[in-house]
């Protein structure tokens, strides 16, 4: 297994310098597939690991677009194509300066097992642009979002390629962009997911992935004879995916203690309940404020300011049971994972994509704790918008106790099958190895029936 690794990555490594991100998201994987290599040479005789590694098409192009001052501004625009073997390319568009073709290709990787995971026949896809939402009026958004359109429609379709959100894109940018789509090619079908619920859109899309992952950490908790009541539990983030976390850990009879956005975060020991995240929903959906702003309103709480290159983040020592990172990629390092660690944590599952780095996890996993990556834990939100799809193409809608349902299912089953394939592998317990080894057979086992394509 170790001269496969050191294959593969050198391979990587070739192919796709300077792409840490996506060198990092197929080094986590390359260990649980070598189990799989070992059971079937077929899969490496068939190039079937390189392949997934490699998109099946990489689109880049210009956004041009026009200020509210007139002015010219030039964004780049991306959609990446991984593995379309079990299904429609599917993955969410992501606005923001940081976005480049590495952090692209990690999401669209990680993608391929998250969505295999879901058991719907979906592929995985991802794309966006560096364009920087914040701060930008209705006007400017709406146009850059009528120009990346104007480039993307040529490589989308409903059984090709199916967008959603992501960071940057919300329910107002989704609404854009369909409206062009539409425009451009005079028809009205399920091109986008995380459509408003009144023109096909599905219940519950918003909440999906913050509920999914409170649902999979309680089947965590059960599988050890546990539950939600009264665990504390840290957040990070602000989001969409914290809001619903936090809403779905409530309801369970959990305490969220934090919530976080890019200056600091709060600690309320009292707990966040339903009232106090009614303010925080308001604060960041509608008035766009900062979190510090929950402190000036609860004054029991603590705001913590924190830097962006310090060693470790403070948010990572306060004392809790569970931990939901859910803001963004590599949020918590080797030193944040220790501090978890030596504050005897006894979950963490992941809300956002890698937001663990390789350091962290080995350090949670040698600690005991329990882990859960992202490509299982979030899986809430592409499982939705699948469900969307289906909802679209049949033209019959659900309601929000019939897709809440389906999605406690589907959570559930995602539980199930990373246990199995972890017990079958021989590493028992194991989310990471489990998720891992379940998806790559699932799209092992489609990429082998089709052939060399």
């Amino acid at each position: 297994m170790t001269d496969l690794k050191e294959q593969i990555l050198a391979y990587i490594n070739k192919r796709s310098p300077n792409e840490k991100e996506f060198i990092q998201a197929v080094e986590e994987v390359v260990s649980s597939v070598g189990r799989v290599l070992e059971r079937h040479p077929e899969y490496e005789d068939l190039k079937i690991l390189e392949r997934m590694i490699e998109p099946e098409r990489v689109i880049t192009f210009r956004v041009a677009w026009q200020d509210d001052a007139g002015e010219v501004q030039i964004n780049r625009g991306y959609r990446i194509q991984m593995n379309s073997a079990i299904g429609p390319y599917k993955g969410g568009l992501r606005f923001h300066p940081s976005v480049n073709s590495s952090i692209l290709k990690f999401l669209a990787f990680e993608q391929i097992f998250k969505n295999a995971l879901t058991s719907l026949p979906m592929g995985g896809g991802k794309g966006g642009a560096d364009f920087d939402p914040k701060g930008k009026s209705d006007a400017e958004i709406m146009r850059f979002c009528h120009a990346f359109m104007q480039e993307l429609y040529r490589h989308i379709g409903d059984f090709t390629d199916v967008p959603a959100g992501d960071i940057g894109v919300g329910s107002r940018e989704i609404g854009y962009l369909f409206g062009m789509y539409k425009k451009l090619k005079n028809e009205f079908t399920g091109i986008l997911t995380g459509k408003g619920k009144h023109w096909g859109g599905s219940v519950i899309r918003p909440e999906a992935t913050g509920y999914g992952l409170i649902y999979f950490a309680s089947n965590m908790l059960q599988a050890n004879e546990d539950t939600m009541e009264n665990k504390k539990c840290i957040i990070s983030g602000a989001g969409n995916v914290s809001q619903y976390a936090m809403e779905k850990i409530i309801e369970l009879g959990g305490i969220p203690i934090t919530v976080s956005d890019s200056s600091g975060f709060i600690v309320d020991k009292e707990g966040i309940d339903e009232q106090k995240l009614e303010f925080i929903k308001d604060l960041k959906n509608n008035k766009r404020g900062r979190i510090k702003e929950y402190a000036d309103k609860y004054p029991d709480s603590e705001y913590v300011e924190t830097e962006q290159d310090a060693d470790f983040n403070p948010l990572w020592k306060v004392e809790a049971d569970c931990v939901f990172p859910c803001a963004t990629q590599n949020e918590i390092n080797k030193q944040d994972a220790e501090h978890l660690a030596k504050n005897k944590i006894m979950l963490l599952a992941e809300g956002a994509n890698m937001p663990c780095s390789s350091e962290a996890i080995a350090v949670l996993q040698e600690s005991k704790i329990l882990y859960a990556p992202g490509k299982c834990a979030n899986a809430g939100g592409v499982a939705v918008s699948g469900l969307e799809m289906t909802q679209n193409r049949m033209g019959v809608y659900w309601n929000r106790e019939d897709v809440d349902e389906r999605l406690k299912q589907i959570m559930k089953n995602i539980h199930e099958v990373c246990l199995n394939a972890a017990e079958e592998y021989g590493v028992p317990g194991n989310y990471l190895e489990g998720a891992n080894i379940f998806g790559f057979l699932k799209v092992a086992e489609a990429m082998k029936a089709q052939g060399i394509v």
